[in-house]
């Protein structure tokens, strides 16, 4: 499978959002790999959007988005759980992020179900929590280049056809926007 290039994520954040479904993340741990086709997304952009975490100003958490496009955005959330983002913007947006919020378990699904200490396949990585959980990815992987082959990134996949498009999930700013993409697979 062919890694997704750099220039992939150059193109509006809302664009990637959509063109990321039906993609394929694979993680290394060790010798082994797992993987899983990318089912729903988010996209956040910059001072057009209030909901995102570039909105307004750079931080020490934000500071990726308006980094190199192609590299992980992982952060911290509720105390507990880590999100995964791709950075992904046109040169003339200072900063934008796809949330992954969903993938199909492909392969290695029983080391995802032992990563959850979740045997119910439905639930295992219909969530950003969850699928960091499934596939560990941690604080660790911020800032990591998706574009070259490593412990985390991005392939061709799957052919998509049916994208539905609604609100982005546990917002409270800017749910007007539809920027919420899904497929079944």
């Amino acid at each position: 499978m062919t890694i997704l290039p750099r220039e992939f994520y150059s193109k509006d954040t809302v664009t990637v959002a959509k063109k990321l479904l039906g993609k394929k993340i694979i993680r290394k741990i060790g010798s082994t790999e797992i993987s899983g086709i990318i089912t729903e997304t988010e996209a956040y952009r910059h001072n057009d959007d209030p909901a995102s975490h570039a909105f307004g100003r750079v931080t020490d958490r934000n500071k990726i988005m308006f980094g190199e496009v192609g590299s992980a955005y992982v952060y911290f959330t509720y105390g507990m759980y880590f999100c995964f983002n791709v950075v992904a913007r046109t040169p003339k947006i200072a900063a934008g992020a796809v949330l992954i919020r969903a993938i199909e378990p492909e392969k290695g699904i029983e080391i995802m179900q032992k990563n959850r200490g979740n045997v119910n396949l439905k639930n295992l990585t219909n969530g950003p929590a969850k699928l960091t959980q499934a596939l560990k990815i941690t604080k660790e992987h911020y800032g990591l280049d998706l574009t070259k082959k490593s412990k985390l990134y991005i392939t061709e996949g799957i052919k998509t056809k049916h994208i539905i498009a609604s609100p982005r999930v546990g917002i409270s700013k800017a749910v007007d926007k539809l920027w919420n993409f899904k497929i079944k697979i």
